[in-house]
């Protein structure tokens, strides 16, 4: 699972991760994020409010991970879920994701 958060740090270095609960929630009605990843470990609140915003808006939404290998893999502090906005980046998250199950 390495390279899954690798790639995340790549993300994010590439400008193509939205972090934060408001920035996420904005960047949902604008149609930017096109996948939503959100620790295993978030709380049950914040995990309703992100999975009905992406529901309603029609993006896929996974669970992957803890939020302190997420912040890790992507150098910020406590971040419990993350907005990708690219395409091929997404294709190939779920590729890993695949090969490797969720560990």
């Amino acid at each position: 699972m390495i390279k899954a958060y690798n790639l995340l740090g790549l993300m994010q270095r590439a400008g193509k991760l939205i972090t934060g609960e408001d920035l996420i929630t904005k960047n949902l009605k604008n149609n930017k994020i096109k996948l939503l990843v959100i620790a295993e470990d978030c709380g049950v609140n914040t995990k309703k409010k992100l999975t009905d915003k992406a529901n309603f808006y029609n993006v896929q939404c996974i669970e992957f991970s803890t939020i302190e290998n997420i912040s890790v893999a992507i150098g910020r502090d406590n971040r419990v879920a993350v907005g990708i906005t690219d395409d091929g980046f997404i294709k190939k998250f779920k590729q890993l994701l695949e090969e490797g199950g969720k560990q």
